[in-house]
């Protein structure tokens, strides 16, 4: 399979603090891939240098094969990198379709009108909303504002989507879906990043994980065996309980 994503000596500083410390790995197409570590691993970091956020300090970013690092966030946007946030960031004064509009309006093709608005309800359909399309965010649940970002998301055809703890805050019934729902996507061929700390969330969708500790990549292979890796348990758990 093709790469879609090459991180090549990924570097970001903040003054003395070294966040992420020439972090390499690639992404094929159609992997669902979890980049994972324990907190202030520099995964999120990791995240907002991929999609624009944050300038790298060095080192190099291609997206299918163009290089993106450096560029301003609407332009890899543009390029066709899409992501969800921590904490979910929706138009709450606007319904789900005009959320869902919004992403196609400004990314991809710029698309607007009754095709747009089709697309728009197809998204929201396929993200277990349909029915919902006319209600204001600010009345949806806190499962059902993260799903209209996540059709937000799709809305400029990515090629690359980026899942930053999407799964966080949900209580047990809502995990199942939500595990569900982005298994479902994954299947359709995405390719997908996610950052979670929902280990089995991870176990049951990725085939391979990225790990990342005090900034350093510390192991990159098939998930079952990353995730049983004694470096890795480490990182999590500390010596005393590895």
């Amino acid at each position: 399979m093709s790469s879609v994503l090459s991180v090549v000596r990924m570097r970001k500083t903040f003054g003395g603090l070294v966040a992420v410390n020439d972090v390499s790995f690639e992404v094929a197409e159609g992997e669902l891939i979890g980049l994972i570590g324990p907190n202030g691993s520099g995964k999120t970091t990791m995240l907002n240098l991929i999609s624009g956020a944050l300038r790298p300090t060095s080192g190099e970013i291609r997206l299918a094969g163009a290089r993106i690092s450096g560029l301003p966030p609407e332009r890899i946007a543009n390029e066709g990198i899409a992501r969800t946030f921590q904490l979910v960031r929706v138009l709450s004064s606007m319904t789900a379709a005009e959320n869902v509009l919004a992403g196609a309006a400004f990314v991809g093709g710029h698309a607007w009108g009754g095709h747009a608005q089709a697309s728009a309800y197809t998204l929201l359909g396929r993200v277990g909303l349909a029915g919902r399309e006319n209600v204001p965010v600010s009345a949806m649940t806190y499962i059902d504002q993260k799903r209209v970002e996540l059709a937000r998301a799709l809305a400029g055809d990515p090629k690359l989507l980026l899942l930053d703890e999407w799964l966080a805050g949900l209580n047990p019934s809502e995990l199942l879906i939500g595990i569900n729902l982005i298994r479902e996507i994954g299947r359709e061929g995405r390719t997908i990043i996610m950052v979670e700390h929902v280990m089995d969330a991870i176990r049951t969708l990725c085939t391979r994980c990225v790990v990342m500790d005090s900034g350093v990549k510390i192991a990159d292979g098939a998930a079952a065996a990353v995730l049983a890796d004694p470096n890795v348990i480490r990182a999590y758990l500390g010596d005393d309980d590895a």
